[in-house]
């Protein structure tokens, strides 16, 4: 093997080892700042006091599955989602551009 061979070899090694010396110290550091805890992506993170629990069902619509449409299938669902909308139309303007202000988030 070539001289230029073996420096390639040790240029690709000594690579590969600085991306894992620094992918580890960027990784302590995430986890001894206590930044990982911030992580909502991560499972088993807490949620807050107001948030909804995984345990509570939502409470969805759903089609008869003899998919049957009658005139009574369609009252129950336009009343289903009546009370949707009546929630949405509770906050103010949430379909404005308001609804992201500092205010209404609460920032």
């Amino acid at each position: 093997m070539s001289s230029g061979g073996r420096k390639l070899i040790i240029l690709g090694i000594a690579s590969a080892l600085i991306a894992l010396v620094t992918t580890g110290i960027s990784l302590a550091i995430y986890h001894n700042s206590g930044d990982i805890y911030l992580d909502r992506s991560r499972p088993g993170f807490l949620p807050d006091e107001d948030e909804k629990d995984d345990d509570d069902p939502i409470e969805e619509y759903t089609f008869d599955k003899s998919g049957e449409f009658t005139e009574e299938v369609l009252k129950e669902y336009t009343t289903k989602f009546g009370e949707v909308m009546q929630n949405i139309e509770e906050y103010e303007k949430p379909f404005g551009s308001s609804a992201l202000s500092d205010e209404a988030l609460g920032i």
